[in-house]
């Protein structure tokens, strides 16, 4: 299964295994980012990316996911006598390396499995091909050096180093606010017995009462309803399997660069 992903703000890209891809090595747990489409047919992912990362302003891939790997989802690697070369562009490398775990990559002088640590190294080490700005290689005795090394335990293995300074890293951070709320929310019972339609009705009262609050010229309570608003729309969220932060950032994706003008106090987005 071929899944389309979305990291709100930062990029849409297709991947086979979201553990490993979005959540190991770029460190989004689930909930900061969102499946936009899931599907067996390769072409079809392969155009709804290109398409979806350019309504969204996103970077476009130079290739398209089906261009990068063959039909049983692994890169078309050359092994030469000194270079190993990958079919892809290194902006591209790391993520395609992430999706073919397991691929065989021996050389003439060793026997190399590839997994997370032999990614690693090979997306630091790798090289545009002078000849072909789409395709990158790796010298067979560099990497043939490492996975020695690394098989005889001469070199600590990164993904293990890379996993202790996130769990440290975790512990340093301070709950956000909406953190806090999501928080009492499920100790007060409501993600478990709520209802995103009950919430919405919810909402509109928290909205009625800002209507009144800006008629009566009351800053307080201005403050106070949309403060309401706020948390109703966290649980909202939550309740529909999403980050109230993920849904702020897809937005935030969409107007960043909308072009518009001020209309009567209201801003109005270009048309074409």
């Amino acid at each position: 299964m071929y899944y389309l992903y979305h990291i709100p703000g930062k990029k849409i890209g297709v991947t086979r295994n979201l553990n490993d891809r979005v959540t190991k090595q770029q460190g989004y747990a689930t909930g900061e980012y969102e499946v936009l489409y899931s599907t067996e047919d390769i072409d079809d992912v392969s155009f709804m990316e290109i398409q979806l990362q350019k309504s969204h302003g996103y970077k476009v891939d130079r290739q398209s996911y089906k261009n990068l790997i063959n039909k049983n989802n692994q890169m078309k690697v050359n092994v030469t006598a000194q270079t190993t070369t990958f079919p892809v562009p290194l902006n591209k490398l790391k993520g395609n390396l992430l999706d073919n775990k397991g691929m065989d990559l021996s050389n003439s002088f060793k026997s190399i499995i590839l997994d997370e640590d032999i990614t690693e190294f090979i997306t630091k080490n790798a090289r545009t091909s002078m000849f072909n700005d789409n395709r990158c290689f790796i010298y067979n005795k560099t990497l043939a050096n490492f996975a020695e090394d690394l098989a005889n335990n001469r070199i600590a293995p990164k993904t293990i180093m890379f996993d202790k300074k996130k769990k440290k890293k975790k512990k340093k951070n301070k709950q956000s606010v909406f953190d806090l709320i999501r928080t009492w929310a499920s100790d007060k019972g409501i993600y478990k017995s709520g209802d995103s339609k009950t919430q919405y009705i919810k909402l509109m009262e928290e909205a009625g009462e800002l209507a009144e609050a800006l008629l009566k010229n009351d800053e307080p309570e201005v403050i106070d309803a949309i403060g309401d608003m706020v948390v109703v729309l966290t649980n909202l969220a939550k309740l529909r399997g999403h980050d109230i932060e993920a849904c702020v950032a897809s937005a935030y994706s969409v107007i960043k660069s909308r072009q518009g003008e001020m209309i009567n106090g209201t801003f109005v987005k270009k048309t074409l």
